[in-house]
């Protein structure tokens, strides 16, 4: 056998992209990270942290204990050493427990801690609807009916008028929730009254969903990840991937 190299030569290494960073912060109990990454297009890295473990059910008092702008802080600096653009706090009761006022804290404690722009999820929320200009919603959450209650009074306190709304009354594993469910809700609580349905709570599965359902309804089907990543991402300077998402093409 001939131990003579190769007259053939390599082919040039195809340089790597640049990459954006954005930071998110999740709530201790997050299991979505795979679905985040979905709507990030590949010039783009999320870098995720959680907060710290609290041993609480998906409750109002989990909410408030994740609403604290100390803490939110806390977690924003260990995303800061690999210089994300922007950061996200992936958490929809954790930031309307506390009213737009809270939401507001929520993200000057991520400016203060260093980061150089930050959203929340219920302040994506109201970005994503009057990018939209939408004033009337519906909307679908996991949660027992005082967090579900509480949604409905942060969005009224921004404006925004809620006509119909249902929840699971969960407390806990939002993240196995089938699709079947969600989409069942989604179609139980549509009316003409609504001009876009939201389905609350990042723990919660809804890509796959989003665009049949949009197709189906022939409005806006807004989601907890979806408003998040597509913030954040505008943030940072870029577009999310969400082939037949509205909002992705707004």
């Amino acid at each position: 056998m001939s131990t003579r190299p190769s007259t053939h030569p390599l082919p040039a290494p195809v340089p790597p992209l640049l990459q954006t960073g954005i930071g998110v912060v999740a709530p201790y109990d997050f299991a979505l990270d795979r679905e985040l990454w979905r709507w990030v297009p590949d010039d783009v890295t999320l870098h995720v942290t959680r907060t710290p473990y609290a041993p609480l059910a998906a409750t109002l008092e989990m909410a408030v204990h994740i609403s604290d702008p100390q803490m939110i802080a806390r977690s924003t600096m260990d995303v800061l050493p690999v210089g994300p653009l922007a950061v996200a706090y992936a958490c929809t009761f954790g930031s309307f427990v506390s009213g737009l006022t809270g939401e507001a804290a929520l993200v000057q404690a991520m400016v203060s801690a260093g980061a150089p722009a930050a959203v929340t999820t219920s302040g994506a929320l109201l970005l994503a609807l009057n990018r939209l200009g939408i004033s009337r919603i519906a909307t679908v959450t996991p949660y027992t009916n005082d967090l579900t209650a509480g949604l409905t009074v942060f969005l009224a306190e921004a404006g925004i008028e809620v006509v119909g709304t249902a929840g699971l009354g969960l407390i806990g594993q939002i993240w196995s929730v089938p699709y079947e469910t969600t989409v069942e809700l989604v179609r139980s609580i549509d009316s003409d009254a609504a001009e876009a349905v939201f389905i609350s709570c990042t723990n919660l599965p809804t890509y796959d969903v989003i665009a049949g359902l949009e197709a189906a309804l022939g409005k806006p089907v807004l989601t907890a990840n979806q408003v998040t990543m597509w913030s954040a991402l505008e943030l940072a300077g870029h577009r999310g991937v969400g082939a037949g998402q509205r909002l992705m093409a707004a």
